[in-house]
C-alpha cells in the first residue's frame, strides 16, 4: 500500500508538468499567424530580456528567463500580436533591471513601453502592509489596463505562469499567492470572458489552498466519468438521431465543471458530491444564429424542459460579452440534463473572450467583438469607480463587489435593458442609469407600482425612478446597495458633504474662541490667513477650518496664532449643539445625551466633536486631556429626536411587549431596537432604545409606562 503523497509533493507534479520551452520553440508557435518581420522582432526582445535578466535566477535554480519566455508563449497560444508577446517576453525588465521605461521605449517602440509599465508593479517600500501595496498595484495596473487591455491579458499570463510554478515558495507565500489569485485574478478573467484561464487559475489556487480536498474531489471525478458513460452515450445518441431528422449538423460534447466550481457549488448549496455530479451537462456547437434556436426547438422536443430554466444568452449576452442558449431538461430515467447550444464564434468567444479574434490575418487589431466591447465599459466604470475612490483599500473593496455579479437583467421605461447583479435594489438602477439621477433619487415605480429605494429587483422588471433635485444620496443607503458604481458615488458624496460640514463647524470654533479676544474672523487681516496657511503647507484657508472642524487642529491654538496673543481676556462661550450639524458632531452611543442633560465636547482627531454626558464614565480617563474639552450647549431651537436607552423590569405576561410598544407609541415616541432578558419565570428585563426630543419628552414617556400593571421598575441605562 502506497503512502500519501505529501502536500510538497502534490504541487511539484504542477512543477514537473511545465516543460521547458526555448525561443526556437516560440518563433514557431507565432509563425503560424504572424509575419516573420514580426517573429524576428519577437527574438529580437528574447535576447533583449535575456541579456537585461543576466545573472538572475528563480527560486527553483533555473534561469530567469525561462518566466517570461513560458508567458510569452502561454500569449502566443491565445494567438496575440507581436507587440504584447513582447511585452510577455520583456515584462519584469523595468521592475527587476536597471532599465526604464524610456529605454523599452527607444528599442521596440512606445506601445510595448506602455505595455510593460502597465504591468510592472510600484516599489514596495512606498506602502505601509502588503494589503495596500497589493491594492495600489492593482489600482495602477487596471488604469494602465483601461488604455491598452492588452496590459491585463499580459499580467494573467503571467499569474498563471506564476501560479503553474508555486512549488519552490514558502507555503504562506504560495497561499497568500494563491488567495490573491481566486479572490482577483481569476474572477477578472471572468469578467473578460476568458473562460479557459479563469478555469485553470482556479483549479490551480484550489489545489494550492486544499491539496487534500483537490485530490479527493479529483479522484471522484475520475471514478464518476466511467458510471456515467452508459447514460450519457445514451443521450448523445438520442440527441444526434433526432438532429439528423431535422437536417442538422452540430458537436455535442460532454460538459465537466472545473474542480473549483464543483467545490464551490458543494459548499455554497451544502451538496454531497453524488447531488452534485447526477446533472448531466451537454454542449452543443452549431454553424450559426439561426440553427441555435433550431437545435433549441429539437433538444426541447426529445426531452421536456424545466420550468423556469431556459435562459438565452443570445438575445441578452452577459457582461462580459458570453453568448449562449441554456436549458434544463428531464432526462431519461428523471436525471436532469443540462443543455448549452451555441455557435462555433460564440464557443471560441466564451473560451478566450477578449483575447478571441486579436487579430485580422493583416495582423490589425480587432477590438470591435462584443467581449472587447463589455469590456471597454466595464473598464469605463473602474475609471469612474477609482476616481470616486478614496483610497486603494476601498478602490479594491470596490472592485471584488463588481467583480463577483450573479447578473439580472431588467428595462428602463424607454426599454432599454440593464445588466446588474443579482440583489440589487431601485438605487443601483438608478446609479446605473446615471450617476446624477441616483444622486438624485426618491422614490421607485416597478411596473406600475411605487416600492421603496431598499427594493430587490428580479430579471424581467421594468424600473422606473423618480427624482427631486432637491434630494440628495442618503448614508442609510450603503446599507443595501451592492454595485460598486453605486457605493462609490454615495461615498464620494458622503466626503463631500462632510468637508462642508467640517469648514462649517471650523468656522463656528474658531469664531467662537475669537469672541475671547474681542475680534472675529471677518475682522482679521487677509495677511495672518496667508501666514497660517504658509506655516501649515495648505492649498487654502477653508483647508484649515476643515481641520479644525474634524478635530485635527486646536480651535484655541489656531485662534491665538491669528491674534497674536497667547490667553483670552474672558472665557468663550459655550458652542450651541442643535443636533443638525451633519457628519462632524456625533452623539456618544455610550451615554445617549438628549436635550435638557448636561453635556460636553469632546474632540477627537478625524471625527470632529462627540458628545457626552457630563457624568458619563467612559470619559473619566479622558479628562486629564484638557485641550480636547469643549463647553457645549444645548440650542433653544433643537428639534429632531434622539435615541435613549432605556430597561423595564416586568411580569412575564402574555402579551407585555405589544402592550408596552402600543404605550411608547401613544406617547409620540418610536421603538428602535428590543433586547429581553429572563430574569426568571416571573420576569423579564426589557432593554428599549426609544427616540424622544428631550428629557421632558422621556419623562412623560416613563410615567406612562410606570402606570401600567406589569412594570415593576423603570430606570435609564447611562
Amino acid at each position: 500500500m502506497s503512502a500519501k503523497p505529501s502536500v510538497a509533493s502534490e504541487l511539484d507534479y504542477i512543477q514537473e508538468s511545465e516543460p521547458k520551452l526555448t525561443i526556437d520553440d516560440l518563433c514557431y508557435a507565432t509563425a503560424n499567424y504572424l509575419e516573420s518581420g514580426q517573429v524576428d522582432s519577437i527574438r529580437r526582445a528574447y535576447h533583449f530580456a535575456d541579456h537585461a535578466h543576466e545573472g538572475q535566477t528563480r527560486r527553483s535554480g533555473e534561469r530567469y528567463i525561462t518566466h517570461p519566455l513560458a508567458v510569452a508563449h502561454v500569449l502566443a497560444m491565445m494567438h496575440m500580436d507581436y507587440e504584447c508577446i513582447m511585452a510577455g517576453l520583456l515584462h519584469d525588465v523595468i521592475e527587476d533591471t536597471a532599465l526604464t521605461k524610456a529605454d523599452l521605449a527607444a528599442e521596440f517602440g512606445e506601445e510595448v513601453g506602455e505595455l510593460v509599465e502597465g504591468v510592472t508593479k510600484l516599489a514596495k517600500a512606498a506602502f505601509e502592509t502588503q494589503k495596500h501595496a497589493q491594492a495600489e498595484n492593482l489600482r495602477k495596473m487596471l488604469l494602465a489596463m483601461s488604455r491598452d487591455i492588452r496590459v491585463i491579458i499580459v499580467k494573467l499570463a503571467d499569474r498563471l505562469h506564476n501560479m503553474r510554478t508555486l512549488g519552490h515558495l514558502r507555503p504562506e507565500k504560495r497561499r497568500r499567492i494563491a488567495n490573491e489569485t481566486l479572490d482577483i485574478y481569476a474572477p477578472i478573467a471572468q469578467r473578460l470572458g476568458m473562460n479557459l484561464m479563469r478555469c485553470e487559475l482556479e483549479d490551480l489556487g484550489f489545489h494550492v489552498l486544499y491539496p487534500i480536498r483537490y485530490r479527493v474531489l479529483q479522484d471522484a471525478v475520475r471514478k464518476s466519468r466511467g458510471n456515467r458513460k452508459e447514460i450519457v452515450t445514451q443521450i448523445t445518441a438520442s440527441i444526434l438521431n433526432r438532429m439528423e431528422q431535422e437536417g442538422l449538423s452540430a458537436d455535442i460534447q460532454g460538459r465537466e465543471k472545473n474542480l473549483y466550481s464543483l467545490y464551490k457549488k458543494m459548499v455554497s448549496k451544502q451538496l454531497s458530491f453524488s447531488e452534485v455530479m447526477d446533472v448531466y451537462a451537454f454542449r452543443i456547437i452549431v454553424d450559426d444564429v439561426d440553427a441555435c434556436y433550431r437545435m433549441l426547438g429539437v433538444v426541447h422536443n426529445l426531452y421536456k424542459p424545466v420550468q423556469g430554466k431556459f435562459k438565452d444568452y443570445i438575445a441578452i449576452p452577459k457582461a462580459n460579452g458570453y453568448q449562449s442558449l441554456h436549458t434544463v431538461l428531464f432526462g431519461p430515467y428523471g436525471v436532469p440534463i443540462e443543455v448549452q447550444i451555441r455557435s462555433r464564434d460564440m464557443d471560441h468567444m466564451a473560451e478566450a473572450g477578449v483575447a478571441a479574434h486579436w487579430l485580422y490575418k493583416t495582423g490589425e487589431s480587432v477590438g470591435n467583438n462584443l467581449a472587447h466591447r463589455k469590456a471597454r465599459q466595464w473598464l469605463q466604470g473602474i475609471l469612474e469607480m477609482q476616481k470616486g475612490s478614496g483610497d486603494s483599500m476601498e478602490f479594491l473593496e470596490n472592485l471584488r463587489i463588481d467583480l463577483f455579479p450573479d447578473e439580472i437583467y431588467v428595462s428602463t421605461p424607454k426599454g432599454e435593458i440593464l445588466t446588474l447583479p443579482r440583489g440589487a435594489t431601485a438605487v443601483d438602477f438608478a446609479y446605473a442609469v446615471h450617476s446624477d439621477v441616483g444622486n438624485n433619487c426618491v422614490a421607485a415605480r416597478v411596473g406600475r407600482h411605487l416600492v421603496p429605494l431598499s427594493s430587490q429587483l428580479e430579471t424581467g422588471e421594468s424600473v422606473e425612478i423618480i427624482t427631486s433635485p432637491a434630494s440628495h444620496p442618503n448614508p442609510a443607503w450603503l446599507n443595501f446597495v451592492v454595485t460598486a458604481k453605486a457605493r462609490t458615488n454615495i461615498r464620494n458624496y458622503l466626503r463631500h458633504l462632510q468637508t462642508e460640514e467640517a469648514v462649517l463647524l471650523g468656522r463656528r470654533l474658531l469664531n467662537k474662541h475669537l469672541t475671547a479676544f474681542s475680534t472675529n474672523l471677518d475682522e482679521i487681516p487677509v495677511e495672518r490667513f496667508n501666514e497660517l496657511i504658509n506655516e501649515f503647507e495648505l492649498k487654502q484657508f477653508d483647508d484649515l477650518l476643515e481641520d479644525i472642524g474634524l478635530g485635527n487642529h486646536s480651535a484655541l491654538l489656531i485662534a491665538q496664532k491669528l491674534v497674536h496673543e497667547s490667553t483670552p481676556d474672558t472665557e468663550a462661550q459655550a458652542l450651541m449643539i442643535a443636533g443638525t450639524e451633519g457628519m462632524v458632531v456625533s452623539f456618544a452611543r455610550c451615554c445617549h445625551p438628549i436635550p435638557g442633560d448636561p453635556i460636553h465636547g469632546y474632540v477627537s482627531s478625524g471625527r470632529g466633536i462627540i458628545i457626552h454626558q457630563r457624568g458619563c464614565k467612559n470619559t473619566s480617563n479622558l479628562r486629564v486631556q484638557n485641550e480636547k474639552w469643549l463647553d457645549v450647549a444645548w440650542s433653544p431651537d433643537v428639534s429632531r429626536d434622539f435615541p435613549v436607552d432605556i430597561m423595564i423590569h416586568v411580569k412575564n405576561q402574555r402579551g407585555v411587549l405589544a402592550t408596552i410598544a402600543a404605550v411608547v407609541s401613544e406617547s409620540d415616541s418610536n421603538i428602535d431596537n428590543v433586547v429581553v432578558d429572563e430574569r426568571d419565570g416571573g420576569y423579564s428585563d426589557l432593554r428599549l432604545t426609544i427616540e424622544v426630543a428631550n428629557r421632558q419628552h422621556l419623562a412623560r414617556v416613563i410615567r406612562r409606562l410606570r402606570r401600567l400593571d406589569m412594570v415593576e421598575r423603570i430606570t435609564r441605562i447611562n
